[in-house]
Order: C-alpha cells, then structure tokens, then sequence
C-alpha cells in the first residue's frame, strides 16, 4: 500500500518549499540523536502532500525508516476502540447513558477515594454509575497507575497497574480488578487520563460476543484494508518494526529501551483497546481518511457520517475545557481551548493554546511520541510516527503543526 506523494501540493493549496521545512526541522532532532528515525504523512482533499521518512528505525543494526515501517502507536490505538464501540452503538446494541455493569457487573457498587493514603484509602460510595460516554470522555473516575499524580494512581500500581499490566492478566481479569479499585472522582465531574478504553474494549467484547482482536480484524482492519495494524509482530512484522528508545537524561541523545521495546514481539495475554496495537503509516493513514469521508472509504462504510460529526464534537460537561476539567499530571496534549468527544480531542479555541488549528479539529497521540489529528475544515490529515518514550521529552506535535499550518497558502 502506497504512501507516495500523490499530487503536486500546490494544486492543493500547499507551498512545496514550505513543507520542505518539515524535513528540515525534523531532521535535526535525528541529526543531534534526540530521535532515532521518523516517519510523517500531510494529505489535503484525500491526496498526499508530503510523504517522507528521515534516519534508522533500529540504530543498533543501522536499519533505515522505510515507507512501510511498523511502529507501536500505543494510545492511538483509543481512536480505534472508540470507532468499534461505535460501530455497535449505531447498530442499537447500547446507548451512551446506558450504564455499563448491565454487562460488567465488576462496576457496580463502586467507591470513590475522599482522603486518605494508598494504604488506608478513605472512600465513599459513587452517586453516579460509569455510564458508556463515562468511558469514550475518560470521565469516568479510572485512572493510570504511571500517571504518578495522585493516592489512587498509587494504588492502582500497587495492585500491579503502570504503564503495562501483570504478565498474567486478561482483559477481563483486569477489568474485575479496575471495578475494586477505587475511583479518582466522581464519574462524570472531571476529566481523567485513564484504562478507560481498556473497560470500553472489554464492553465491545462482551456486547458482540467476539474478542477485541476477532472483532478489529472483521469490523476495521479487514474492511478497511489495514493489513499492516497487529497487536504484536512476528516474522516479515518483526523485521520492520522499529526500535523503542528513550532520552539520555544527561545527554539527551536517544537510547535504545529494550525493557518495553521487547514486548511488542509477544503475543499479548490482555488486549489493549487502550494502548496495544502496533501499525504502519499506509494503514493509520486509511483510518484517518475514513473518518475525514465521514466514516467511509473506498466504497466501504464504518460508521454513518453524522455519527463521525457526533463523536467530534466536545461531549465534555457544560462545554468546557481539558485546562478546567482535568486532574492534572497529563503531557500528552495542549489543555487549554480543547474538549475531548468520543474517543478524540477536540479543538474547541485553538487561541488559548498558542497553536494553529482549526476549530472541529480531532487528535490523539501515542506514548511513544506517535501523533496524527484530521481537520475537517481544512481537509488536511497529518500522521507522525517515531519511537521515544514518552511523548512528553519534545514539544514535536505542536512543531508539526506550526510547521503543516504555514505551509498552508490558498
């Protein structure tokens, strides 16, 4: 699957010189070592502007990044999660307010932290259930044990929760365990990073009696012709992954982070709606050109367009922010401006974050500092791909949109 440049960009609406600086910028960053390798994609109207791949996708061996390239996208598996939940909410088999321990009764009855340490956590009883949008908003109450911020946080980590899950958990053990932890606020009230699309994916298994793997490889990855996006990689896979590094805090430059890269070549016990897929650019690029069309591609329909405009729009409580409702300790992404929809940020005002955007624009990026976001207005895509943990070293997503922004001159 091709992802050459398919037209000269100034027939839409592109300065070639201008985009030329996304190169340049960025391979100073592979230059001076702080990335090992990289891969970015801009499509205006369904046509590729820019397509280019800069240094070694494993330094060690002296492997270049090459167009097909596989990287672990982490987080930007949510989007994913969010698009088969709602492919069977759109076939009625649950609503948004439904609560969610109809069929995970592990959520029932929960507590909510007041005060207290992590060995003697004082809670009281929830007033609200965790309901279906709880989980596609992170309003929920879940959290991250390697957020790091909070009591509840703690305790998810000592109950075996950071940044990966006990070696010998599935998704339904995991979840059983989420349900008797207690929450971090109330559902509903704030917003919070969080396993919450780990809960959603347990709810699309459930709800259409397939696994989470079984159900993305009929409902998505078939359909959609994303036969590149796995849960792990074996053999050709294998040899196109890229390697996962991290920054030298004396240096800076980026060192190889085998501890985590490693695990991308196992079989995954837990299947992670929340983190765990591993994809090419060919084929994040087919998914983000399906939700641009309004949910289809290429003749073959996931979700109805309104339904697209639906999960774009910022579902947060009263219209506000991440910058009002968050709890804090979040890098991942600009808070002030941007509300959070169904499985996406949302760019609400793009003047408070000091970034250019287009309002109705919708992201999310991966730990291992992925990123993509599809603007309607504009029709523009953009897709970045490296590999260094965590996304927070480098201020590389709002570059790229500084950078994709000005070359922009219709």
């Amino acid at each position: 699957m091709s992802v050459a440049r398919s037209i000269d960009p100034d027939q839409i609406g592109f300065d070639p010189a201008r985009l030329a600086r996304i190169d340049e910028h960025f391979g100073r960053y592979v230059d001076d070592g702080r990335l090992a390798g990289w891969q970015v994609l801009v499509t205006r109207r369904g046509e590729i502007a820019h397509s280019s791949t800069y240094g070694l996708r494993d330094v060690e061996a002296g492997s270049p990044v090459e167009a097909d390239t596989l990287w672990r996208i982490y987080s930007m598996t949510k989007p994913v999660t969010s698009v088969a939940a709602m492919i069977l909410w759109e076939e009625g088999r649950f609503e948004l307010t439904d609560e969610i321990s109809r069929w995970l009764p592990e959520f029932a009855d929960l507590r909510v932290y007041s005060k207290g340490s992590a060995l003697e956590p004082y809670t009281v009883p929830a007033v609200e259930p965790i309901r279906v949008w709880h989980l596609l908003t992170h309003t929920a109450g879940l959290t991250y044990g390697f957020m790091q911020t909070s009591v509840v946080d703690t305790i998810y980590r000592a109950a075996g929760y950071d940044l990966y899950p006990p070696a010998d958990v599935d998704l339904a053990t995991a979840c059983q365990a989420f349900g008797e932890l207690p929450l971090l606020f109330q559902p509903g009230t704030a917003w919070g990073y969080s396993v919450a699309t780990d809960v959603l994916g347990r709810l699309v298994e459930v709800v259409s009696g397939q696994s989470l793997d079984a159900f993305f490889a009929d409902r998505i990855f078939r359909p959609l012709g994303m036969t590149d996006t796995h849960w792990w990689a074996e053999g050709d896979a294998a040899e196109r992954l890229a390697a996962l590094y991290a920054p030298d805090p004396r240096t800076g430059r980026a060192f190889r982070y085998d501890t985590l890269g490693a695990l991308a070549y196992e079989k995954p016990l837990l299947l992670s709606g929340g983190g765990g897929l591993i994809s090419s650019a060919a084929d994040y690029h087919r998914f983000t050109q399906m939700l641009l069309r309004g949910g289809a591609l290429d003749g073959v329909r996931l979700l109805g367009p309104r339904t697209v405009r639906f999960m774009t729009r910022n579902h947060l409580p009263g219209g506000q922010d991440l910058e009002t409702l968050s709890t804090g300790g979040f890098a991942e992404t600009t808070l002030d401006g941007i509300g959070f929809g169904l499985g996406f940020a949302v760019v609400d005002d793009p003047v408070p974050s000091r970034v250019p955007s287009s309002p109705g624009e919708y992201y999310w990026g991966g730990v291992a500092s992925t990123a993509f976001w599809v603007d309607p207005a504009e029709e523009v895509t953009a897709l970045f791909f490296t590999q260094l943990m965590p996304s927070s070293t480098y201020p590389i997503r709002p570059q790229l949109r500084q950078l994709v922004y000005s070359a922009l001159v219709d």
